[in-house]
């Protein structure tokens, strides 16, 4: 088992690496499937996410390519309806003993969405052009970012998904920033509201410490193996080939 999982985490840090789609949308489903609670996947994936993202992160920070403002104001939404959505899965599991089927059935139709999302990335990235959305100033934006928090910080708090995904389709839509900030501004972000989150389920005991060691020690070495390599690939078929899998994953969960 342990080396099935570490060679889980090997594949599935080589795909993150080569193509840049989200790791919880590709693992955590694959850790349902064979079999772990969708309670413990999702709190070990948003544990083994916060120290995957905690690298990028740093690098990002140094490099000077982050918006610490968007930050800011997506982590104010965020931040809190992540939390929301968590302890309001734990109340459910209280009364009403159903917590597995919702964390099942909105895993389902997230990775459809998260799937469609990295579809539409892969085709409008490069073609998209300047919109009025775009051309304003973050200030004026500042109400819509946070409520962008709230939305897509809601759907992580309950699945663990979307914390890349989700947000870059917003950004590339609605802001107008150098793809380095963009990719920076997403990373910080998404270490912060994966960390919070994950931090509540420590407390609520959902996390398999040894499943996030074995995943770490497959994922750690296959990110920078994809990382070196995707310049040599055409990433763009590959995307598209894991949204279509992710979309399959989700089918099955439905």
């Amino acid at each position: 088992m342990s080396i099935g999982i570490t060679l889980m985490g090997l594949l599935v840090g080589f795909l993150v690496g080569l193509t840049g789609v989200g790791g919880a949308a590709l693992l955590t489903p694959v850790l349902i499937l064979i079999g772990i609670n969708p309670s413990i996947a999702v709190g070990t994936d948003l544990v083994y996410n916060s120290i995957t993202k905690l690298f990028g992160a740093s690098q990002h920070w140094r490099q000077k390519t982050v918006n610490g403002q968007m930050v800011k104001y997506l982590a104010i939404g965020s931040i809190p309806s992540a939390v929301a959505a968590i302890v309001a899965l734990h109340y459910f599991e209280s009364y009403f003993h159903n917590q597995e089927q919702i964390i099942r059935h909105s895993l389902g139709y997230i990775l459809i969405l998260v799937s469609l999302a990295i579809l539409l990335r892969t085709v409008i990235e490069k073609k998209i052009r300047p919109n009025r959305w775009q051309l304003k100033p973050l200030e004026e934006k500042k109400m819509l970012t946070i409520l962008i928090g709230i939305v897509f910080g809601f759907i992580v708090g309950l699945t663990s998904l979307g914390s890349g995904s989700l947000f870059a389709v917003a950004m590339i839509f609605l802001y107008q920033m150098k793809t380095s900030e963009m990719i920076g501004t997403d990373i910080v972000h998404a270490f912060l509201l994966v960390s919070v989150a994950g931090l509540l389920h420590i407390g609520y005991g959902n996390i398999n410490y040894m499943l996030v060691g074995n995943l770490l020690i497959g994922s750690i070495p296959g990110v920078i193996i994809g990382s070196k390599i995707s310049a040599k690939v055409p990433t763009r078929p590959l995307r598209t080939v894991v949204a279509l899998l992710i979309l399959v994953s989700g089918l099955k969960l439905v």
